[in-house]
């Protein structure tokens, strides 16, 4: 059951990052939907690998194959089974790996768990395994923009020790897709380039911080008290590899502040009931309140680094490993469109779980 998502719009993503190809099975999806292959391919072709200079050259066109769930152009309602073949794979590079454990790679913890695991570019644990999440996230996307106007736009705040200056704008995507590094501030966005050439060429890795705001959220979404909105988006964010931290609104800074300068405020706007600041992050009490909802998510350095480092064999004998093969030294550019998409699979959930609940039933007044 880990291998799935959500409850009445529930995605099921399969694949190894060397095996054959990489997918996801969609269920729930509302009929009449209208939805191309070219709308989702958008969305993978901000993900894919080898679009610029600061990630993996590994070169895959990630062309998404649609197999079941649509006709004449329009969702039947029925499961959508979604397929990207991977065409780069090099398992070679990969055999000293499967007798030694990457440094905090989880090459250990399967093995702990399982008994066996696919050392090959980290099979099931790869970021790779996000294409499906992505491709099933454009289809999220599609029924929140056409039901309720729904955006959603992250970007990166910090590379390493750069960070971008905080602000309250919502920066329009180009803004974002301008730079490889997706910053939208240019003169920020340059030093991050920098920094991220810079330990590549030392054969390492760092982190960073990635924003995301969403606008168009009607109020009422999330089921208190263990389905709150806020929790189902955070256990959405950690479910992404190489992820360490979420925080909401105004996140841990606020655990610094006073009730009095932490709470929003409420004010009646042209006969709308807001209010006059967003620390809660457009949820309260686990539920929307029509606000923007924004929050962070914290990613960690790839773990595989270009360098020797110390670990264990299989067999428990203290060695040495060289990492190998083709990893971004900075995964936070390519998760941008993943955070997105985890966004919308969460907030489309919610939407129709709002919907079920407050249909209106024979018994209502």
């Amino acid at each position: 059951m880990g291998n799935t998502f959500g409850t009445l719009f529930s995605i099921t993503t399969w694949g190894e990052s060397h095996g054959g190809g990489v997918g996801v099975v969609v269920d729930g999806c509302p009929p009449l939907l209208p939805i191309t292959a070219e709308e989702i391919q958008i969305e993978l072709d901000r993900r894919r690998p080898g679009q610029s200079d600061i990630v993996t050259p590994r070169n895959e066109a990630d062309r998404v194959t649609i197999l079941s769930g649509l006709y004449d152009g329009k969702t039947t309602g029925t499961p959508i089974s979604m397929m990207v073949a991977n065409t780069d794979a090099r398992p070679g590079a990969y055999a000293e790996m499967a007798q030694k454990f990457r440094p905090s790679h989880a090459d250990f913890t399967y093995q702990s768990k399982f008994g066996i695991r696919n050392p090959e570019g980290g099979g099931r644990s790869s970021a790779r395994e996000t294409i499906g999440r992505v491709a099933a996230g454009a289809i999220a996307r599609k029924v929140l923009a056409l039901s309720a106007g729904v955006e959603i736009r992250a970007w990166v705040t910090a590379i390493h020790d750069i960070e971008a200056p905080r602000n309250d704008v919502f920066p329009a995507l180009e803004a974002v897709e301008a730079t490889a590094v997706r910053c939208p501030d240019p003169e920020v966005a340059a030093h991050m380039i920098e920094r991220i050439k810079a330990v590549r060429a030392e054969g390492d890795s760092v982190g960073g911080v990635i924003e995301c705001r969403v606008r168009g959220v009607p109020a009422g979404l999330g089921v208190p008290v263990f389905d709150r909105l806020e929790a189902d988006l955070a256990k959405a964010m950690l479910s992404l590899p190489a992820t360490k931290g979420f925080e909401i609104g105004s996140g841990f800074a606020g655990a610094r502040q006073r009730g009095s300068e932490h709470n929003d405020l409420f004010e009646n706007r042209d006969g709308r009931v807001r209010t006059t600041s967003n620390r809660s992050g457009g949820v309260q009490g686990g539920i929307s309140n029509g606000e923007e909802i924004v929050f962070r998510v914290a990613f960690k350095p790839t773990a595989t680094v270009l360098r020797p480092q110390a670990t264990v064999d299989l067999t428990g004998q203290e060695t040495e490993l060289m990492g190998r093969g083709r990893h971004d030294p900075c995964v936070v550019p390519r998760a941008v469109p993943i955070v997105e998409a985890m966004a919308a699979l969460v907030l489309v959930d919610h939407w129709m779980r709002q919907h079920a609940q407050n249909r209106t039933f024979p018994f209502a007044p």
